[in-house]
């Protein structure tokens, strides 16, 4: 079986952080039995707000941005797997998001036209209704060729479906398509939704694994947050449940992981508070020592909202870290539910939040074996052995469902 996948959130040169999670679904999907191929939707220019931002008196970081860009190459190889980066241009993301796919169709048309001619494939899988699946639907089509696409949360979630042509074509996409992969039950019951049918749907989890060379636990007690510093991920969150815990834990830490526009800010308020001794803005790290930093805490804390599953809830339990992220929230909800290791507190409530964290931290055995548990939850549910097998699966049943 061979597979091209269709991905605009994939590592690049520039970034190599980025759709790290598409890229490893690929190598699990391969190691599983299909032969996988990949196209990434790649804008050549940087977006426009970063170079309204670079561009105020600083020339410098400006011209490293486009230099960095422009120097990505058109093909890569990564961990076996060929890339083609498909370059396009479109507006803006923040004005005209819901329809890039119709501006990346064009070039990723004959991007699957050329591979096709050189290496056959039987099925498209594209990550996101839109742009991916969008820009990929009508070549599938004419090619009679089934459209596998995954769905992650932030496409059957506004703003994406601000418009009615948005949820129109959204629902398009999901209706066409051979086979759904959603990322949890609750995206699964929000796709199904928005197509008016859930017969092609399932649920197929990412999956997560505890880095190759783990750092030693750190001496003083840290808690890690993992993830993108924007602010629905609700950093503030925990740094101010780290205020309301200081008298009682002047020992305890903070590990930041990620890069974001509200990192300065985050610097800036653990700063005003008394509190930067105690933070590490560690910034965005590459994957492998991301997992290595994360594995070295003690626990995890992510109060994010709009959270359709949450890859770093699941590798904090790889890493046997218990987690805690926000009652109410379809992701952490569904691992919460599936195993030990993840607690759920109030969304926006720092209190809450430092409540959970004080609890866990009160007794080292408890903390211990509860890391033991989440361990095991990520073994039993997040492997990443079974997200390539579940992910073959889909596509071994939308080639038959085609053939019939």
């Amino acid at each position: 079986m061979r597979v091209c996948v269709v991905a605009e959130h994939y590592p690049r040169r520039r970034d190599p952080v980025l759709g790290v999670w598409a890229h490893r679904q690929a190598c699990a999907a391969r190691d599983a039995g299909a032969d996988v191929r990949v196209l990434v939707l790649e804008r050549p220019v940087p977006p426009v707000a970063t170079l309204r931002s670079l561009a105020r008196g600083r020339a410098g970081p400006l011209a490293r941005s486009v230099r960095d860009f422009a120097a990505q190459p058109a093909r890569a190889t990564l961990d076996g797997i060929e890339i083609e980066y498909v370059r396009f241009l479109a507006p803006p993301r923040e004005r005209a998001y819901a329809a890039w796919h119709r501006h990346a169709a064009p070039a990723l048309e004959r991007a699957l036209t050329r591979l096709s001619a050189a290496w056959p494939f039987d099925l498209v899988h594209a990550h996101y209704a839109l742009p991916g699946a969008g820009a990929a639907r009508r070549w599938a089509a004419r090619r009679n060729l089934p459209l596998a696409v995954s769905v992650h949360g932030g496409d059957v979630l506004s703003p994406l479906l601000a418009t009615p042509s948005a949820r129109a074509e959204v629902a398009t996409v999901l209706r066409s398509s051979a086979a759904v992969l959603c990322n949890s039950a609750a995206t699964l019951e929000r796709a199904a939704s928005l197509a008016g049918t859930g017969g092609r749907m399932r649920v197929v989890h990412l999956g997560a694994q505890a880095p190759a060379h783990p750092l030693p636990r750190r001496e003083a007690p840290t808690v890690a947050t993992l993830g993108h510093v924007i602010p629905r991920k609700r950093h503030l969150d925990v740094l101010h449940a780290l205020e309301a815990l200081a008298a009682r834990r002047p020992d305890l830490r903070w590990l930041v992981i990620g890069d974001g526009p509200a990192l300065p800010g985050l610097g800036e308020e653990a700063a005003r508070l008394g509190l930067a001794d105690r933070v590490e803005l560690a910034g965005q790290l590459a994957p492998e020592r991301a997992l290595e930093e994360l594995a070295s805490c003690h626990l995890m804390a992510l109060p994010s909202v709009d959270e359709a599953f949450g890859v770093a809830y699941a590798e904090a339990l790889a890493c046997g870290l218990p987690a805690v992220g926000c009652q109410g929230e379809g992701g952490p909800e569904e691992i919460a539910a599936l195993g030990p290791g993840m607690t759920l507190v109030p969304p926006g409530d720092p209190e809450a939040l430092a409540g959970a964290l004080g609890d866990l931290l009160a007794d080292p055995e408890r903390l211990a074996a509860a890391g033991a548990q989440a361990r095991q939850t990520a073994v039993d549910h997040f492997s990443w052995e079974a997200c390539g097998r579940a992910t073959v699966a889909a596509y071994e049943d939308a080639l038959a469902d085609g053939t019939r």
